[in-house]
């Protein structure tokens, strides 16, 4: 059969077509990425799913009240998302949707979240305590009294077995040793800390010290685990340090709020490496959180409604992520793509 020559054209645009179609589909689908950002909208009391790669929205999903903290299983099919006022949220990240909610309690003032072995352990402020949730049982199998006021956030030492967490209004951490084992099997030591209101915490790669900085008072305390003791205290003018996070390779990322700025350190020498300026930002009440390979961190830019990105090798920010207006991105989490 032959084709006319209009007919022939035809079949060859058809297929140029088809071959363009396949391509963008390839292209698109390499651009995709193989994990999720979890973005906390503390201003819309949602938790928004994220492709880093293509920095598109997959999904909203709403939660309770101004949402603080969140995390994830590491086969990305739920997320926690801890709202001080109204409990946890438990959340199907494939049908995107909150499936229930844990109630510790009226005044319980829930605000971290951290997924270890299969358990969530969570802190519960009003109560002074921390506790364990089951997903599995559905059920909260344990509490344990931390005796410290306003206990905030976490942070798991090295061994998977420590967790610490920062008391703000009683000016101390606390080190659960053995937490995984149950209350009886806890080993607690508080540790004093000069500042005032510690908040931003992390333990550092080679699990042997504890950062943490002090939120009224713009300084930066270092705990030496093995002596449970501060090793060093360091005033770096800050005005609203709120979180902290260690890079890969040893540099500590910090964010100052109220000078809508990222400070980053060098942990050995203990320097100011730079102070990247997010002033046309507006930070807020931020976040961070460093890319698994060590070669970005996204930063959470509450009062600008995006995160933005910052090249770690450069120490420029490179791109953002638009969250949309009212939304107000704060804590964030790595988890697996779900497809």
């Amino acid at each position: 059969m032959k084709l006319k020559h209009n007919s022939r054209q035809s079949f060859l645009l058809l297929v140029a077509l088809v071959t363009l179609s396949v391509a963008t589909t390839t292209l698109r689908a390499q651009e995709s990425s193989s994990e999720r950002l979890l973005v906390l909208l503390r201003d819309a009391s949602a938790l928004a799913i994220v492709d880093p790669v293509s920095g598109s929205v997959l999904g909203r999903v709403p939660t309770g009240n101004d949402p603080h903290e969140v995390t994830a299983t590491p086969d990305g099919r739920l997320a926690f998302v801890a709202s001080p006022s109204d409990g946890i949220s438990v959340i199907d990240l494939v049908t995107q949707q909150e499936i229930r909610r844990i109630n510790p309690g009226q005044g319980s003032g829930p605000h971290d979240v951290l997924y270890v072995d299969g358990k969530i352990y969570f802190t519960i402020e009003g109560y002074k305590s921390i506790a364990r949730y089951d997903p599995e049982t559905d059920e909260i199998d344990w509490t344990l009294g931390i005796g410290q006021e306003s206990t905030h956030t976490f942070a798991l030492g090295a061994d998977s077995t420590t967790i610490f967490m920062s008391n703000r209004r009683s000016n101390t951490i606390t080190m659960a040793e053995g937490v995984l084992g149950g209350p009886s099997e806890t080993t607690l030591s508080v540790i004093h800390v000069p500042g005032d209101f510690p908040e931003a915490i992390d333990v550092s790669p080679d699990g042997q010290e504890v950062w943490t900085a002090t939120r009224n008072d713009g300084g930066l305390s270092i705990i030496n685990i093995p002596a449970k003791e501060v090793i060093q205290t360091i005033d770096l003018g800050m005005q609203d340090a709120n979180r902290l996070k260690f890079t890969p390779d040893g540099r500590v990322l910090i964010i100052d709020g109220e000078a809508a700025s990222l400070v980053v350190l060098d942990a050995e020498s203990r320097e100011v490496i730079k102070r990247i300026s997010m002033a046309e930002m507006d930070t807020g009440d931020g976040a961070i959180l460093v890319s698994r390979d060590g070669m970005s961190a996204y930063v959470g830019l509450r009062d600008a409604d995006r995160v933005a990105i910052v090249d770690l090798a450069t120490l420029e920010v490179t791109g953002e992520i638009m969250m949309g207006e009212g939304s107000g991105p704060g804590c964030m989490f790595w988890t697996r793509a779900n497809n």
